[in-house]
């Protein structure tokens, strides 16, 4: 199978799954939105009116980091069971295993570009003026997309091997989610040191730093801690489809005797 064979039977396993998926609920196609608005009414009620942040941009500032976490935890815990769900696909036909998690992380893609729309909506109603730096709201969602496709990649492999890593990869979200600055901000980090290996080890609160800065801002970001989140995303995807290349008998067999 080529390249772009390849591509196009993964944009259509994408496509497929997406009316599968909004035909088998009332409000269909609606819910890519009304659901990142329930965890973010959910989170708000919890840290703004129950807690109170003090934060008079709350709204927006947890908007920000919660659509963008929901994008990369969603689609690396959907790709985590990508290659055992599509046990009779792998079976039948000599396609890249890549092509799996792929697929997943391309349908959340098409998702993931509603919700871009929804959150620019909600910072136009806020009264958060366009700017130039917006622009930047495109190779930044590149950046993630990339990084989203390497962890979910290396989740599939993982539970691939032992099911047993589909909970870690659940742990790990959680995880993620209280150490990603969704609802609280990086820059309270008082020990410069800390915040900035933090960035560096966890390039997901990197990114919604960024988009922070880009969104609410108004600035360019960071050009330095954008390419080092970029360079991350990109070694770490280039490792695994190595990997993906060299274990490609092995993922069949492994799959299709589980």
């Amino acid at each position: 199978m080529s390249i772009s064979q390849s591509f196009t039977l993964m944009n259509a396993m994408a496509t497929l799954s997406l009316k599968a998926d909004a035909q088998r609920y009332f409000f269909g196609y609606l819910w890519w939105i009304l659901e990142p608005l329930l965890w973010v009414g959910v989170f708000y009620l919890v840290f703004e009116v129950l807690l109170g942040t003090g934060r008079a941009d709350f709204l927006v500032f947890l908007a920000v980091g919660k659509l963008t976490f929901i994008w990369f935890s969603k689609s690396v815990s959907q790709s985590a069971n990508s290659l055992l769900g599509s046990r009779g696909l792998i079976g039948k036909m000599d396609a890249p295993k890549w092509l799996f998690p792929l697929a997943v992380c391309h349908e959340g893609l098409y998702k993931q570009v509603a919700v871009f729309a929804l959150l620019i909506v909600m910072l136009l109603y806020k009264g958060y003026a366009p700017s130039a730096a917006w622009l930047w709201l495109v190779p930044l969602a590149i950046t993630q997309y990339l990084l989203i496709v390497g962890c979910g990649m290396l989740a599939a492999l993982l539970v691939c091997m032992r099911q047993d890593f589909q909970l870690l990869v659940q742990l790990g979200m959680v995880f993620l989610l209280f150490m990603s600055g969704i609802f609280w901000d990086i820059d309270s980090i008082g020990n410069a040191a800390l915040r900035e290996n933090l960035l560096l080890v966890n390039p997901l609160a990197s990114l919604i730093d960024l988009y922070r800065t880009v969104l609410m801002d108004g600035s360019a970001p960071l050009l330095t801690q954008w390419l080092t989140v970029l360079v991350e995303s990109v070694v770490i995807l280039a490792v695994l489809v190595w990997a993906y290349r060299a274990l490609h008998y092995w993922i069949a067999r492994r799959v299709v005797t589980q």
